[in-house]
């Protein structure tokens, strides 16, 4: 079964569920966050075990006897990621990548996972994503446990070019491509470059994450949790988000509500081609709807990151507005008991975030589509320096293949004294 027949299009990422973003995640109502979003109708969760705590929290928030009671297993979405160890360690071996699957299965209390992630793929040689493929492969057709297998990072010139080879070297194209911060108010380079190249890699869907940049497009700026600061965007591009919110003030909208229903409401339609017909959340408590209720067509996929109720509550008023402007809205709304005219409002929303959208760009001016760096020009994997030590020869012996050492296992990263790259 394709991956865009069954994906829900709307899945609720868990990155938030770290010191990057929060001071103490623990702190966090996230049991009764992950119950609100699934009484909205949200039925796929994405996280990483570079996330600090958060598949163990997330593991534990479905691990719950509400959960059990209303759903099973195979009703939810869980995807993670591999590779990425630390801020600055990565390993893409086969041994760390089972080890890791073996590990993410434990935290989540599940016997499989649905969708798996080489994590962040610009950091090492392509070789090395390539091989971290066809491990997960392997582990997806001999031991069951996962069912799809993607990539994720943030330059799109790498993305495409490991789904191209992908395909070239195995015969077999990539389930997903998870882009980041590519497709915002700020930079729409996924949508303008993006799709063509990662379809023509024969690439199923390609979700869309971090709608607000990694926290960078909101009216307080960039998100300091208790890591500190570690945002990657320049002060000169920040400036820039300054005056752009300033702008939104002056209109009586905040920068971040317009920021998350234009993407949302812009990648349903330009992330079509590589989207889902799995069945939206429709937003409304308790109340199941079908793809075929929001017009039957594909959809293209968002991840949303939410910390507290009221924003996950807000994010989903915006989401069921958008699905009311969808085909068959009008219907939809009527037969769910809502407002007739929602679907006429939701087109009156959409033309007026249009025009602030408009507006942003003109403030953003010069650092439209602009990119950061990543990895940084003075980055270097620890994790393989360390290995390629321990494979130097000693000045008296040359080690045989067989005598190799391999890597030490590394201690994960304790998530308050690291400051390092972006989470993503």
């Amino acid at each position: 079964v394709p991956l865009s027949s069954v994906l829900p299009p709307l899945i609720f990422g868990t990155a938030t569920f770290n010191y990057q973003y929060n001071p103490d995640p623990y702190e966090l109502d996230t049991v009764g966050l992950v119950q609100k979003a699934l009484e909205f109708g949200v039925r796929a969760f994405d996280t990483s075990p570079y996330y600090g705590p958060s598949e163990e929290i997330l593991g534990a928030a479905l691990d719950t006897e509400f959960v059990r009671k209303n759903l099973s297993r195979n009703e939810y979405f869980l995807c993670t990621k591999v590779g990425r160890v630390a801020s600055d360690e990565f390993d893409y071996s086969p041994e760390w990548v089972r080890e890791s699957i073996e590990k993410s299965r434990l935290r989540l209390k599940t016997d499989y996972l649905d969708l798996v992630y080489c994590h962040d793929v610009e950091f090492v040689p392509e070789e090395e994503a390539v091989g971290a493929v066809r491990e997960l492969r392997r582990i997806r057709d001999e031991e069951g446990t996962i069912r799809y297998i993607g990539i994720s990072g943030y330059p799109l010139p790498v993305l495409c070019s490991i789904a191209h080879r992908v395909l070239r070297e195995t015969g077999e194209p990539l389930d997903a491509v998870m882009s980041y911060a590519n497709f915002t108010l700020q930079n729409d380079l996924l949508a303008s470059s993006g799709v063509a190249e990662l379809k023509a890699a024969g690439v199923n869907v390609v979700p869309n994450a971090s709608p607000l940049g990694m926290g960078l497009l909101r009216r307080e700026g960039v998100p300091v949790g208790s890591m500190g600061e570690w945002h990657p965007s320049s002060n000169e591009l920040r400036a820039a988000v300054k005056r752009a919110s300033d702008f939104c003030d002056r209109h009586d909208e905040k920068l971040e509500v317009v920021g998350i229903r234009y993407a949302l409401e812009q990648w349903i339609r330009l992330g079509a081609s590589v989207g889902s017909r799995g069945d939206p959340a429709s937003g409304v408590p308790w109340r199941r709807e079908s793809n075929e209720q929001v017009g039957g067509t594909r959809l293209g996929v968002s991840v949303m990151g939410v910390s507290k109720a009221g924003e996950l509550e807000k994010t989903m008023q915006v989401w069921r507005s958008i699905l009311d402007g969808l085909e068959n809205g009008e219907e939809t709304a009527r037969r769910a008991g809502r407002w007739t005219r929602d679907h006429e409002w939701s087109l009156n929303r959409q033309k007026a975030v249009q025009m602030m959208a408009d507006g942003i760009h003109e403030h953003l001016d010069a650092y439209m589509d602009y990119v950061w760096d990543s990895p940084p020009k003075d980055f270097v994997n620890k994790r393989a320096k360390s290995a390629q030590k321990q494979l130097e020869p000693a000045d008296d012996a040359w080690l045989t293949p067989a005598a190799s050492p391999r890597p030490d296992e590394a201690e994960m990263p304790d998530p308050q004294g690291e400051v390092g790259l972006p989470l993503r």
